[in-house]
């Protein structure tokens, strides 16, 4: 296992010019992981939009592996939201997500792809695992109800890749994120995730006068957060120099798995993370809860410890990310 550290330069395999396929590349994370390659010299980058590849079609997605010949891929791309989207379009969730999954790892091993990594998410873990939640703790208990179809698609593109890795050879891992935000983060007043929505919240407040906003649920869950750009550094850094065998385990059952989780290892509670980010905002008003309104899973901390063991280790702390998110914001919007 390499022991390099993350502040020395990584001793790569990789070429420079290596064809990387980024599905997902116009996303929150998968933009940043496009930019964070191109920091570290990658020069043959191929992104492309579901307009240009449906990656819910097999047919499509095998077509393009056979003509653009990718040699490592990170598959990011995946129907996304709040708890609000994820409880409206469950059946979308489940659906698109697993067929995205499916069809990319799947011609990634029927291609010959040298390397692949797949993005989860921390909802994969049970709604009331043991905290901090450590990579063991898969399938050890009943899921949050209001993701459940998201995070049992993911579960299925984990399982996919510790089975191809175990029947075909396949160098194959997965990264659990926990909650990203940053740069092109989606601000959509009813689909987008806690931080970016509080983002959008309190300036529209701000700035139209407003004296109490209103926000879901008591605010006494507690959440991790994690700014795209350290998500994007641990992923060229698990591209470059993890390979499959270094993060592999066996549970309980004797399941060998291969996941690895990617947090801050920091966690902050709903109504501190609201008080904050109305702080950057400059909102001055009244913060009210509306505890008719569900609080989702109580606490979600993940147990990074195995990745920053390997040399990785996040950079950006909460209230200087929520600024750099603040100013894309407004950037993007005003």
């Amino acid at each position: 296992m390499n022991s390099a550290t993350n502040n020395q330069q990584p001793t790569t395999s990789i070429p420079r010019d290596a064809r990387i396929y980024v599905a997902g590349h116009l996303g929150l994370v998968g933009s940043g992981i496009w930019r964070a390659l191109e920091r570290h010299g990658y020069t043959n980058l191929i992104g492309k939009s579901v307009d240009e590849v449906d990656l819910i079609n097999q047919q499509a997605v095998d077509d393009f592996f056979a003509s653009e010949k990718p040699e490592y891929v990170v598959l990011v791309a995946a129907k996304v939201g709040g708890i609000v989207a994820n409880n409206t379009y469950r059946g979308q969730f489940i659906y698109e997500n697993m067929m995205i999954e499916m069809n990319v790892i799947h011609a990634a091993k029927k291609h010959g792809v040298k390397k692949l990594l797949f993005l989860g998410s921390s909802c994969i873990y049970p709604k009331l695992a043991p905290q901090p939640m450590k990579e063991e703790h898969l399938l050890t208990g009943p899921l949050e109800p209001t993701n459940e179809p998201y995070a049992i698609a993911k579960i299925a593109g984990i399982r996919l890749c510790d089975a191809y890795n175990r029947q075909y050879g396949t160098n194959f891992i997965s990264a659990m994120p926990t909650n990203m935000y940053g740069p092109g983060d989606n601000y959509h007043p009813e689909n987008s995730h806690v931080l970016p929505a509080f983002i959008r919240r309190f300036h529209e407040a701000k700035e139209q006068g407003v004296e109490k906003v209103s926000c879901w649920g008591s605010g006494s869950p507690f959440r991790e957060f994690l700014y795209s750009d350290d998500l994007a550094e641990a992923c060229v850094f698990l591209l470059e120099k993890i390979d499959y065998s270094d993060v592999a385990f066996e549970d309980e059952t004797g399941t060998v798995q291969s996941h690895v989780n990617v947090g801050s290892g920091k966690e902050t509670s709903i109504k501190e993370l609201a008080e904050t980010v109305a702080s950057v905002v400059g909102y001055k008003g009244e913060i009210e809860w509306d505890t008719s309104k569900p609080d989702g899973t109580p606490r979600k901390l993940m147990d990074s410890s195995k990745l920053m063991s390997l040399g990785w280790s996040p950079k950006i702390d909460m209230r200087e990310g929520i600024a750099r998110a603040y100013e894309d914001f407004k950037q993007r919007y005003l």
